[in-house]
């Protein structure tokens, strides 16, 4: 058995599969990087349709199939790819849906109009993720988000999956980007994030608007580390976060580029 921590990381986007923002290719880094550091690595992220399968060489993991997640009451099917990140030994897989990620695009129609289930889609992809790592039985001991669609990770993991024995010992990061929408997820959010009895309607109280900034301020309220990937991040989100006695922030720097501060980071969640 592997005695090597594990790190997981869920993000919205990685280079070379979706590059959204000068973030994608940061993440690229630090999962590579954590790989080379002596961490056990594994990536998580949506199957986008405008992500191209056959360049990228996703295949079925037809041993992970038969997972359902359930939205309202309804039952979504979880399709999940895998890939062999190039010039790395790690493995990304890809969470897929035939309602929710087969389109052409990502957030907005041809003419602009912010999805109206971009709600449903943002909580099938972090419950998805959270049954992908049951299923796998890999308990990670760092699982570290990034983009607005992991933003319900945080809460979930310290509401209803709290007693799962896979994430008893996971310390979840947060990575903090500028907003990069100005709609919301409206009224019916809430209703569909509650996804088990464990997690009440106040356990989302900081989510209600349903806006980037909101999503952001969750997020980092059950994170148990925050890193300010911008200079652009609403500077009312961070303000409130800075007041936050003992929550763990990392500056944003713009010559991170070694990576120090993410792996000096992951050592203090280790305990080393």
């Amino acid at each position: 058995m592997s005695t090597k921590k594990r790190i997981l990381f869920i993000a919205q986007e990685m280079s070379p599969y979706l590059e959204l923002t000068d973030y994608a290719n940061m993440i690229n880094k630090m999962a590579i990087k954590s790989n080379e550091s002596g961490l056990e690595v594994r990536v998580i992220m949506p199957r986008f349709g405008i992500i191209n399968e056959r360049r990228h060489r996703l295949h079925e993991v037809v041993r992970l199939s038969g997972i359902n997640i359930v939205i309202e009451g309804d039952d979504y099917p979880l399709i999940i790819k895998v890939a062999s990140l190039p010039n790395a030994r790690l493995q990304v897989y890809f969470l897929d849906n035939e309602d929710y990620f087969k389109r052409k695009a990502l957030f907005t129609d041809e003419s602009g109009q912010f999805y109206d289930d971009n709600a449903a889609r943002a909580v099938f992809f972090c419950k998805g993720a959270l049954e992908t790592v049951k299923k796998f039985g890999w308990p990670p001991d760092i699982i570290h988000c990034s983009g607005w669609m992991t933003s319900l990770i945080p809460v979930y993991l310290k509401t209803a999956y709290k007693k799962e024995p896979v994430f008893a010992h996971s310390k979840v990061v947060y990575s903090m980007e500028e907003n990069s929408f100005t709609e919301n997820l409206g009224a019916g959010f809430i209703k569909k994030a509650i996804i088990s009895t464990q997690i009440k309607e106040k356990d989302l109280e900081p989510y209600k608007e349903g806006t980037n900034s909101a999503l952001n301020k969750g997020a980092a309220k059950y994170a148990d580390a925050v890193v300010l990937a911008s200079d652009k991040v609403d500077p009312k989100v961070v303000e409130e976060l800075q007041a936050e006695k003992g929550k763990i922030v990392i500056p944003y720097k713009d010559n991170n580029e070694d990576l120090a501060d993410y792996l000096q980071l992951y050592a203090q969640l280790l305990g080393k």
